[in-house]
């Protein structure tokens, strides 16, 4: 089954952005003041095929940790994977996914 999954790699919070004050500077230049802080991150897409959600998450991390992100300036975040729209097979719960997942431990 086809899973997708997005994978949210921001820049660590106590290293500085350079992208995200560069943005910060063009908002105040444009008189937008309302916004207090910006950081600059990417979303990626990954199209997984995978027989559970939970063996799909674990491509996803295991290709953040070897190539999407870089340790020592980013943290990355999964969100659970969802299957590809127009799957025949059933969908599980999150609720339930966490347990097998916490169960497998």
């Amino acid at each position: 089954m086809t899973y997708t999954v997005q994978i949210k790699v921001m820049p660590l919070k106590e290293l500085l952005d350079p992208q995200g004050k560069a943005v910060m500077g063009g908002l105040e230049n444009l008189g937008l003041n309302g916004v207090e802080d910006v950081r600059v991150g990417k979303n990626i897409t990954l199209q997984v095929n995978a027989d559970s959600p939970v063996k799909a998450k674990a491509i996803a991390e295991e290709a953040s940790k070897k190539l999407l992100a870089n340790p020592v300036m980013e943290y990355f975040e999964i969100t659970y994977p969802q299957p590809l729209k127009g799957s025949q097979e059933i969908f599980f719960p999150k609720i339930i996914i966490l347990l097998l997942e916490n169960f497998q431990k």
